[in-house]
């Protein structure tokens, strides 16, 4: 699809891809300890990651959100020391990068980025274990420059309950609102990627600001819990908020459900946790995978799940968040970084409009946060809202 290909690269010129999640940080701390020397993303890092400036170039990418994601096994002050570590890699790779690289804090900061050609480098905190039941921490993660929350990661919380394992709260508890509360105040948005679908409904329930789902695709296309439900979708027009489709090919894939199982428990029987990106980990992936071919996800696969959702929520609430850097394995197609161009292609062929792309890989992202924003103006010129100090003893007894 020459003619396509050709499009869509005019297309992210204008209206680059707005990602709404990257483990970059991740992966260099488990592979170098955050030696960015022995990283240097300004040259090819195929060897080692998804993700270099060269490949987000090629790839039409304006603004990332980087996750300072850290695993859901740690938990209280190690959590939070973590994700301190997290979120500072994220700085050196700003100073050390600044042709390229552009710290943003708001929407306008996402524009003056797309403006100057640099790509706009915001945060995202990935699983609310990083706050350690402290909404003194939250406020300070979002003054350290985090601009989203996801609620929970792979393990239920005590105050939220997670896609992905048994249910502690059934949604949210009264501190896990306060919480919600207490993003819309600050500004920051509420990311309900990896929640249960109760703690989904309580989160839209409860919130004044948009939400996003920064990796998440169609449960409708793929029955994965890790998915969006037909019915929560429907609730984003009214929210204003974006779901962002993932590439992670267990989650829009039904054949690599079963296929994933197994590779997962390959990694636990070698002492390793499923979620390892080190060398030695994908080592074993790869290994496993020449053994047990895997089922193979395609652009086209995302696009079906683009389709749907924009079926469900309407084209100003749906975006991309690949979530390279955090899976061992990724589309055909969609390789690494420098694969939007072959997703915004396909959607091109199926039919969807010039301004629709535009809103998928760019608008929609700036809008949400542009109205979080807005939100937390509101909140903080009321007199009535003062941050909040309450503890989970006192709303949860």
């Amino acid at each position: 699809m020459p003619e396509y290909g050709e499009l869509a690269r005019e297309l992210l010129a204008a209206h680059p891809v707005a990602d709404g999640h990257n483990d970059l940080p991740w992966a260099l701390r488990e592979q170098v300890r955050y030696d960015i020397d022995r990283r240097d993303i300004a040259t090819d890092q195929s060897a080692y990651l998804h993700t270099d400036i060269p490949r987000l170039r090629d790839g039409g990418v304006g603004a990332q959100f980087w996750s300072v994601y850290v695993r859901s096994d740690m938990a209280g002050d190690q959590a939070v020391s973590a994700t301190l570590e997290q979120i500072d890699v994220v700085g050196q790779l700003i100073r050390r990068y600044p042709r390229d690289l552009r710290r943003a804090l708001t929407a306008d900061d996402m524009e003056a980025a797309r403006a100057e050609g640099r790509i706009a480098s915001l945060m995202g905190a990935e699983g609310g274990h990083s706050i350690n039941c402290s909404l003194a921490t939250l406020r300070a993660f979002y003054d350290l420059g985090v601009r989203y929350m996801t609620l929970t990661h792979n393990d239920s919380i005590p105050w939220a309950d997670s896609a992905t394992d048994e249910p502690r709260a059934n949604g949210l508890t009264r501190f896990g609102e306060e919480v919600v509360r207490e993003m819309n105040r600050t500004g920051m948005l509420v990311d309900l990627s990896h929640v249960s679908a109760d703690t989904m409904r309580d989160a839209l329930r409860v919130t004044e600001a948009p939400v996003v789902f920064s990796h998440s695709s169609a449960r409708a296309v793929c029955d994965h819990p890790r998915n969006i439900p037909d019915d929560v979708l429907g609730l984003l027009p009214l929210n204003g908020g974006v779901a962002m489709a993932t590439f992670v090919p267990k989650f829009i894939l039904p054949a690599a459900i079963e296929w994933t199982r197994g590779a997962d428990e390959n990694m636990r029987a070698h002492g390793l946790h499923p979620l390892d990106t080190t060398p030695a980990g994908l080592k074993v992936q790869r290994a496993y995978e020449e053994a047990n071919p895997r089922p193979v996800a395609t652009a086209a696969t995302v696009a079906d799940h683009l389709d749907h959702m924009r079926e469900a929520a309407g084209i100003d609430h749906i975006g991309i968040g690949g979530d390279y850097d955090g899976t061992a394995f990724t589309p055909a197609g969609l390789d690494d970084v420098a694969g939007y161009p072959n997703l915004i292609a396909e959607l091109l062929r199926r039919g969807w409009s010039p301004s629709d792309v535009a809103k998928l890989t760019w608008h929609n992202a700036v809008r949400a946060l542009r109205a979080a924003e807005d939100v937390a103006r509101g909140i903080q010129a009321d007199p009535r809202r003062r941050p909040s100090n309450a503890t989970i003893e006192e709303l949860d007894g």
